[in-house]
Formats: C-alpha cells, structure tokens, sequence
C-alpha cells in the first residue's frame, strides 16, 4: 500500500486540483492531509473526501510531513506539496516498485503550470540537476520506503530545505531512482517572484547551503497563495 502525505497550509485554491487528480487513480493507497492551522477551506476541503484523513500539526513542510508520515501504513510514503499534481498510473507504477528491493526512495520528473519557456528552462534545469546529484526537491513528489524514512529519524527539524537535507541523508544508504513520468507543480511562486529572480534566489540558496554559509535568499520561502 502506498501513503500519500499532503502537507498544506492555506491551498483552498490548488488543493482541490490536487485531490481530484490523486483520487481518480488506481491502487491501494490512503490519503493524509497534514494542516498547518489553515485559515481558509483547506481542511473543508479535505474532509470533503471521505477517503482522506486530516491531521493537525505545527506549521512548517517538516513537521506536517513528519506528522503525517507517523500516522501512515504503506509501505511506501509519497510526499506530495498541495499544489502538485501527480501523473496518471502514478500509485499503480509505484505498486510495482515494491516488489524491487533495490528500489528503496526516488522521485518523478518535474514540470511547472504553464507555456512560458523559461518555466521549461527552470523544470530541465531542475530535472538535469537531479538525474547528476541524486538530490530531490520536494515538488517532484518525492517516496521513500516507511521503514527507512523512520531509520532515517524523518525530516530535520529545520524551517526550510527540510527536502535537500533529508535528500543527503538518503544518499549515505541508497541511490534515489528519477522516474520519466512528470508531476506538473503550480508555478505561481516563479511567476509571481519573477522567473530569473526566482531561480538565481533557488542557487544562491543551494550554494549557501553546500558551503555551510548563512542562507541568503530567504524572501523566496515566504507564502505564495
């Protein structure tokens, strides 16, 4: 079985794209919703669907993440961000990962919302980087197997990039598998930011982190609804 964990804090806009495309696939699989004490629909929304479970938590993608993970069965946990998409016969392909025991985390390509060229730019950029590095970013629906996400002690405790540093944790015990299929993630944030501004913000932020220099850059975690 498969447990889909949706951390999400204000998404009554995206979330119910996000469900609609989850529940119409095929498998075995439970849904959790971990809130970070929304102030709009989002737990409305969530409880809409009786298939889905919703969970309080503090605010921050680590601990919601973390406090959905604790409550999951499958064997797999797929973290999936409130306004991503998955792609079709996503649950059914990793049903069959679970039979390969060389498999044991990995992620799905990534393509953001919309036709400008440089959002295209940014998805081959992102994906290029991650085939090399084996480092998966949260927006590419990244899975883990349960019993190793706990070996592992779960997301650290940290406000942001909660996804790279679990990533580097995984790295010291397996080699992440990139999937060709594509999960199509909201690009409201590059828009809205600024495209360029965004991802020289996203480097900045990677090469503070890779050289253990304060992270500069900070304004590109603020909320985007």
């Amino acid at each position: 079985m498969i447990s889909v964990v949706i951390p999400a804090y204000n998404e009554e806009k995206a979330l119910p794209a996000t469900l609609a495309q989850l529940l119409s696939q095929h498998g075995r699989y439970e849904v959790i919703v971990a809130d970070g004490g929304s102030a709009d629909r989002t737990r409305e929304i969530a409880l809409s669907h009786p298939q889905v479970k919703v969970v309080e938590a503090p605010k921050g993608r680590a601990s919601q993440m973390n406090t959905g993970a604790h409550l999951a069965c499958g064997e797999w946990l797929l973290f999936l961000h409130a306004d991503s998409c998955l792609p079709e016969g996503a649950l059914a392909l990793l049903e069959a990962l679970e039979t390969e025991p060389d498999c044991r985390a990995g992620a799905f390509r990534h393509r953001f919302t919309g036709d400008d060229w440089r959002l295209r730019l940014v998805s081959w950029l992102h994906n290029r980087r991650c085939s090399i590095t084996g480092v998966m970013y949260g927006d590419q629906a990244m899975f883990v197997r349960r019993h190793l996400f706990h070996q592992l002690g779960g997301f650290p405790a940290t406000p942001i990039l909660e996804d790279v540093m679990f990533s580097e944790k995984l790295l010291a015990v397996t080699r992440p598998v990139l999937l060709e299929e594509v999960v199509l993630a909201d690009s409201r944030k590059f828009v809205q930011m600024g495209i360029f501004r965004s991802l020289a913000r996203v480097l900045t932020i990677l090469v503070c982190h890779s050289l253990r220099l304060p992270i500069r850059g900070r304004a590109f975690f603020q909320d985007v609804r």
